[in-house]
């Protein structure tokens, strides 16, 4: 109940501030997490990148005001558009109509009322899961640095798997696997505020060649999960753990990276697993 209550503590301070430029460190902290951590159990709860919803909020709360008279100017310069263009563009692509039609009869505009979490009790699908304490160890392969607006991540991370199956990385990479963390990672090393990273690696007790970064993981309490399908079938895995595992589970976020094991990578029949860091409540 405790991480509800500062996901929507996190909430209400988004609105609170909906005119000012918004600072995802002050929101995730009010959450408890990082922001790397926030935007993706954001994301996951509700499908709208947490960058869309508070443009959406803005261009619900401009629409009142221009219907209430305010100028188009002026609401474009609260809400924190530099120039009129640019909030034109944003109304329009919310509602649209341009603001300056917002006065004619019969129009019709969008509302995007602000979001309030809750508990909800599902139950109808199990979930394999199973918690251990694992000692640091260091894992090694590519690395790319990520955005701070998660969603542009989506098209980063995709790239550089699809790079890796054709350049010879993977090959590469699979001698070097000997520690009892078997499969390749997708490693996203986002727990620190700045040096956000997304690795392909294994984990490995040799020495690292020059041709590839290493990452030291730390000493962490995990919550692993298992599953099996398609190649979306991680992502979905991923959102149910936040949606109905998470909230109920007396635990919550480390300050360590996430981990996908893909134990068979075929991406039509995948067996996987992910790693959530964890500390009891």
């Amino acid at each position: 109940m405790d991480w509800i209550k500062r996901l929507n503590s996190a909430m209400n301070y988004i609105e609170e501030n909906i005119t000012d430029s918004m600072d995802m460190e002050n929101v995730s902290k009010i959450a408890g997490c990082s922001s790397y951590h926030f935007q993706r159990m954001f994301v996951y709860m509700t499908e709208v990148p947490i960058s869309e919803y508070i443009r959406k909020r803005k261009m619900s709360l401009a629409a009142v005001d221009i219907m209430n008279g305010e100028k188009v100017i002026d609401v474009a310069i609260k809400y924190g558009y530099e120039s009129p263009t640019a909030f034109n563009r944003a109304f329009k692509s919310i509602h649209n109509i341009a603001p300056s039609k917002m006065k004619e009869d019969g129009v019709v505009v969008k509302a995007f009322p602000p979001i309030h979490f809750q508990i909800s009790i599902k139950g109808d699908s199990e979930m394999n899961y199973r918690i251990i304490k694992k000692e640091a160890f260091k894992i090694i392969g590519i690395s790319a640095p990520l955005e701070k607006e998660l969603e542009k991540n989506f098209q980063i991370v995709p790239k550089m798997w699809g790079k890796c199956a054709t350049d010879g990385t993977i090959p590469a990479l699979l001698p070097f696997m000997d520690t009892d963390l078997k499969g390749l990672l997708g490693v996203s090393s986002c727990n620190k505020e700045t040096d956000w990273k997304y690795y392909i690696a294994v984990a490995t007790t040799k020495e690292t060649p020059e041709q590839f970064d290493e990452l030291q993981i730390p000493a962490c309490t995990w919550a692993v999960f298992s599953g099996e399908g398609k190649n979306t079938a991680i992502q979905e895995l991923e959102a149910r753990i936040v949606r109905e595992w998470l909230p109920t589970s007396g635990y919550e976020y480390a300050n360590a990276p996430d981990i996908e094991v893909y134990l068979n990578p075929d991406p039509e029949n995948a067996t996987f697993e992910v790693w959530i860091p964890v500390i009891r409540k």
